[in-house]
């Protein structure tokens, strides 16, 4: 069973952060995942939410802001480049949130070395043009909880991974995915002890906030 770390070490550290990653990294996970979207002036940063919060409580959309303001409001504002060095041994998952422009994103990972990344998405119409722009990097289905959606998403784009959200997920379910020579990973788990029944059945791996708690 894989352990992914969730926005690097979500539990452990500021999510989406360098200092994040380093914490997955300190915890010996088998792969990390990260969020990325695209500030007014192209620059590819990590973060989750359209907005970054000041300390203010104000929203800043980050569409809409240069990265310089927005990392004046954040001062850990990760950029892609900035992740993609921290390690070259770890394979990374990056998650290119939905209508995010793609073609920045792509830039910077056609000019990468690395050959360890997988691409995912929530978003069918992201995947799909990530896939027509990196057509020989993994892309992995990101789905909340219909395995028929995640099946067709997945034929689509000639991929046999996916992410799926825990909460929906059930022994019977997880065997039937394997049994069609799927790989199922469960987000976000953080109990080892459900996971290792899970795995049992049939499960890949789990993108979990707190990979301390899964080391051998």
């Amino acid at each position: 069973m894989k352990i992914i770390g969730h926005r690097g070490s979500k539990g452990l550290a500021p999510e989406n952060t360098i200092a994040s990653l380093r914490k997955g990294l300190e915890h010996h996970v088998d792969m990390l995942e990260f969020d990325v979207r695209v500030t007014r002036d192209g620059v590819v940063i990590l973060h989750h939410n359209p907005e970054i919060t000041n300390a203010n409580g104000v929203k800043i959309k980050i569409s809409g802001t240069e990265y310089e303001e927005l990392r004046a409001h954040k001062p850990d504002l990760a950029t892609l480049e900035a992740a993609l060095a921290i390690d070259s041994k770890t394979p990374l998952v990056i998650e290119v949130k939905p209508d995010e422009p793609v073609k920045p994103v792509v830039a910077i990972l056609k000019k990468t070395k690395r050959d360890d990344i997988s691409l995912a998405s929530s978003s069918q119409k992201t995947l799909l043009e990530l896939q027509s722009a990196l057509p020989e990097t993994e892309k992995i289905v990101i789905e909340k909880w219909s395995g028929v959606r995640a099946s067709r998403r997945m034929r689509q784009l000639g991929t046999k991974k996916v992410f799926m959200n825990q909460r929906w997920l059930w022994w019977g379910f997880i065997r039937g995915f394997k049994n069609s020579d799927k790989q199922l990973y469960a987000y976000t788990l953080n109990n080892p002890a459900k996971a290792r029944r899970w795995a049992k059945w049939g499960l890949a791996g789990v993108i979990t906030d707190y990979p301390n708690r899964f080391e051998k």
